[in-house]
C-alpha cells in the first residue's frame, strides 16, 4: 500500500508540475501580449528589401564604370563589354538611344536615368512600336538640325544586325549564306527607290507592310540581355565574353528561322535550289507565323530512360524550329503540270511556291492550307504574294487568291494567285512552262515548291502516294470470269478490231 501511495503521490505532482507550467507559459504570452502593441511590433520589423533586375543591373555596371572609366554612371565601354560584346554596333545603338531620350549632357548616363529608360524598353509590347524604336535607334541623328532621318546604310546595317543575331542562334549552329548581299540589296532598294534619304515614319510603316516580324529578333535579344545579364555578372566569375556563348544568351529566344531541307552530302552532284538561307529568313519574317511557328517536338515512342527519352527532355525546354522540306523541283523532277500535281497534291501543311523567270525574277506564292484542283479561287487569309527579286515587295495578303485548274473543261487552265480573278498577279498556263505578271509575259526558268508543315503532313502525303502505286497496281491486273467477259467493254472494242471470236475460244 505504501508503494501504491508513493505512486498515486508522484502522478500527482508530476501533473501539478505540467499545468504549472503551461500556465506559465500562458501568463508570458497574455504579458507579451498586453505588453506590446502593434505599433511596437511593426517597428521590430525590418523588411528586407528586394531590388528589381534593372535596379541589380544599374548597380553593377555603375560600380564596374566607377573602377574602369572613372564616371559616376554607366560609361558607353562598360556597357557595350558586359551586355553586348559580341554585337557591339547594336549596344552602342542602344546606348546612344537611352543617351538621347535622357537629355544626358555629360559622356554617360546617371543610374537613375538608366534604370527609368531600361523600364521604358522592356515596358514594350506592341511589335509596331518595337519596331518603330529600333528603326529610331539606327537613324542618323544631325544635333544642329535636331533631325533623324534613314539612309540606304543605315538600313542595311538594321537588317545586317537581325541577320546575325538570327544566324547566330540557328538550331543547327551559326549559319552564313553567300545571297545575304543580294537579299539585303532588294529590300533596301524597294524601301527607298533611288533616294539618298527617307523619314523614319516612313521606313518604320513600310517594314510594318512588309517585314512585320523581321526586326523584332533585335528588340527580343535586347529585352533578353537588360532583363537577365546581371544574374552572370552578379556571379563575377566568367570573362563577358565567356557569358555571351550561344548557349547562354539563347535561351529564350524564340526560333523563327525555319530550317532549310538539305540534300545528301554524298551525291554525285548535290543540286542548287533557289531558296537560300537570307531568302528563308526574309520569307520567315515577312509571311505570317504560320508558315515558320516552332513548333513542339515529339515524344519517343518507347517511354524508357535511354537516350531517346533524355534528348526528349532536353527539347522539352527549347522551341524546335519549324522544317522546310523541297517537295518539288521542275529541274530534278521534271516540268509540266502532271509533274506538280504529283509531288505536290496530298500534302496537308502550308507550302511555298517559287518562280524564278527567264530576266532572273523571282516570286513567291505562299499557301497556308493544301493545294486542290477546283474552278473556284480558295484560300485562307494567310495567303499571300511576294516578289523577292530584282526588288522585294509583298504585292498581296488576302483570302480566295489561289486558283488550280488542269481537268475542269471550260475554265482556265493552269495556276493563279491573286484576289482579282479578271487580273490576277500571277497566271501559270496550262503547261507550266509560262506565266505572266501583271500582264507581262515571261519563260518558266525553274519552279520550287517547298513544304512548311511539321513532319506528320509529309508522313501523310507519302502513305497517300503509298496508296495510289498499290491501287495502281491493282487495277492494272483485273482478272474476269466468263460472264464478266461477255458484258465487257473491251469484248465490244476486240470484236470491232476483227476479233469476233475471241471470248469463244477462251472459254
Amino acid at each position: 500500500m505504501g508503494n501504491h501511495h508513493s505512486h498515486g503521490s508522484g502522478s500527482k505532482k508530476g501533473s501539478v508540475i505540467s499545468m504549472s507550467a503551461d500556465t506559465t507559459d500562458s501568463i508570458q504570452k497574455d504579458e507579451l501580449s498586453r505588453s506590446s502593441s502593434g505599433t511596437d511590433v511593426q517597428e521590430n520589423f525590418q523588411p528586407q528589401t528586394v531590388m528589381s533586375p534593372v535596379d541589380k543591373l544599374a548597380k553593377i555596371l555603375s560600380d564596374k564604370s566607377s573602377e574602369e572609366e572613372g564616371v559616376n554612371g554607366i560609361g558607353l565601354g562598360t556597357f557595350i563589354r558586359y551586355l553586348f560584346p559580341r554585337y557591339q554596333l547594336l549596344g552602342d545603338k542602344l546606348y546612344s538611344y537611352f543617351r538621347r531620350n535622357a537629355n544626358c549632357t555629360k559622356s554617360y548616363i546617371p543610374s537613375n536615368d538608366f534604370k527609368a529608360q531600361c523600364e521604358k524598353f522592356l515596358a514594350i509590347i506592341d511589335d509596331t512600336s518595337a519596331i518603330g524604336i529600333i528603326v529610331k535607334m539606327y537613324s542618323v541623328y544631325k544635333e544642329e538640325s535636331d533631325n533623324e532621318f534613314m539612309t540606304p546604310e543605315s538600313l542595311t546595317s538594321l537588317l545586317m544586325t537581325s541577320y546575325h543575331i538570327a544566324m547566330d542562334h540557328y538550331s543547327e549552329g551559326p549559319q552564313m549564306c553567300l545571297m545575304i548581299n543580294k537579299t539585303l540589296k532588294a529590300v533596301v532598294d524597294s524601301c527607298f527607290h533611288s533616294k539618298t534619304h527617307l523619314s523614319m515614319q516612313f521606313v518604320s510603316h513600310w517594314l510594318a507592310a512588309n517585314t512585320p516580324r523581321l526586326l523584332l529578333p533585335i528588340h527580343r535579344y535586347a529585352v533578353h540581355c537588360l532583363a537577365t545579364s546581371y544574374r552572370a555578372l552578379e556571379a563575377d566569375g566568367p570573362s563577358p565574353v565567356a557569358v555571351t556563348s550561344f548557349d547562354r544568351r539563347g535561351e529564350g529566344l524564340e526560333l523563327t528561322t525555319p530550317v532549310l531541307d538539305q540534300p545528301n552530302p554524298f551525291g554525285s552532284k548535290p543540286p542548287q535550289h533557289l531558296l537560300q538561307m537570307s531568302m528563308s529568313w526574309l520569307l520567315a519574317g515577312a509571311l505570317s507565323p504560320i508558315y515558320s511557328r516552332p513548333r513542339k517536338p515529339h515524344s519517343p515512342s518507347n517511354s524508357g530512360t535511354g537516350l531517346a527519352s533524355m534528348s526528349f527532355l532536353t527539347k522539352l525546354l527549347f522551341a524546335v524550329p519549324s522544317h522546310w522540306l523541297i517537295l518539288y523541283d521542275s529541274n530534278e523532277m521534271g516540268v509540266g503540270a502532271n509533274r506538280f500535281l504529283h509531288h505536290v497534291l496530298a500534302y496537308k501543311g502550308p507550302t511555298l511556291i517559287l518562280i524564278k523567270a527567264d530576266n532572273d525574277s523571282l516570286f513567291c506564292i505562299a499557301a497556308p492550307c493544301e493545294w486542290k484542283e477546283s474552278h473556284q479561287y480558295w484560300g485562307g487569309e494567310d495567303c499571300a504574294v511576294v516578289q523577292l527579286f530584282p526588288k522585294f515587295q509583298v504585292l498581296e495578303k488576302a483570302s480566295k487568291m489561289l486558283y488550280l485548274n488542269t481537268t475542269i473543261r471550260g475554265y482556265p487552265q493552269g495556276l493563279r494567285a491573286g484576289s482579282d480573278p479578271r487580273a490576277p498577279i500571277i497566271a501559270v498556263d496550262g503547261g507550266f512552262e509560262k506565266f505572266e505578271f501583271r500582264k507581262i509575259p515571261y519563260s518558266i526558268s525553274c519552279i520550287e515548291v517547298w513544304g512548311c508543315g511539321d513532319q506528320t503532313s509529309r508522313e501523310v502525303q507519302l502513305d497517300v502516294k503509298k496508296w495510289q502505286v498499290k491501287e495502281a497496281e491493282r487495277q492494272r491486273c483485273v482478272k474476269l470470269s466468263a460472264a464478266e467477259w461477255l458484258d465487257h467493254p473491251d469484248r465490244y472494242l476486240l470484236e470491232l478490231a476483227g476479233r469476233p471470236v475471241y471470248h469463244q475460244t477462251q472459254t
